[in-house]
């Protein structure tokens, strides 16, 4: 005789299971990663709970939020049950997730050191499956005028213009620059391009009295230093 196996719902579920009132009964804090995405994604499929289809995507990649991160629309709905609106939920939540992050890491507005300025960019650089190129700008007390994107390019690459680079600084009345790119192979080795763009810059702040501080490599989990390794 064949195994009859029933499928049951959330809603079947004891109350104290179910997501959404489990959040209300219990605090967001107590919810699983699978259970804030179920809530997310509002349905599972005819065969998987939300829970469980939550647990099956998390499980696709190794239950690192952070690499859910890098999913796209086409990744998610690879998954039986996510159509491109419960895709569209799944990343918009994590984008906020992260913004909500650089946010509070932007609050941190002096930077004293290699690592100070590795934790102020390492959240808008560290995982980008492209190169983007920033500069941090400084005051004579170190604090942060502003962060700015100088340049994106391809995952191998990118343009800055160092003229628009200075004009900038003049036109914040910065005393310093540091210089930021990732590297989305992961390799912290810096190229010659990155050792002669960083002469290159060096050269024209002296003229302007406009100190080039250091440059760094970002990766998702760790930086190369120019300054550390006196290369400026």
């Amino acid at each position: 005789m064949n195994k009859i196996v029933t499928h049951f719902g959330i809603k079947s579920w004891n109350e104290d299971d179910r997501p959404r009132e489990k959040l209300l009964l219990k605090g967001k804090s107590v919810l699983s990663d699978a259970e804030l995405i179920a809530i997310l994604i509002g349905s599972g499929s005819r065969n998987e709970t939300a829970v469980d289809l939550s647990r099956t995507i998390l499980k696709s990649v190794d239950n690192h939020l952070h690499d859910l991160g890098r999913l796209n629309v086409s990744d998610l709905k690879k998954f039986k049950g996510i159509g491109e609106a419960k895709a569209i939920a799944i990343i918009a939540a994590l984008e906020l997730g992260k913004r909500r992050k650089d946010a509070s890491v932007k609050e941190r507005k002096t930077v004293n050191s290699s690592s100070s300025v590795f934790d102020l960019l390492q959240p808008l650089l560290g995982d980008l499956p492209h190169e983007e190129f920033w500069a941090v700008y400084l005051n004579n007390s170190n604090k942060v005028l502003e962060l700015q994107q100088l340049s994106k390019g391809g995952i191998t690459g990118t343009i800055v213009d160092i003229r628009l680079t200075m004009k900038r600084a003049i036109q914040l009345g910065a005393v310093g620059i540091i210089l930021a790119h990732n590297h989305p192979s992961g390799t912290l080795k810096p190229s010659m391009a990155d050792k002669q763009l960083t002469k290159k810059m060096a050269t024209a702040g002296e003229s302007l009295d406009i100190k080039v501080l250091d440059h760094l490599i970002i990766t998702e989990k760790a930086y190369f230093s120019f300054a550390d390794e006196q290369l400026l």
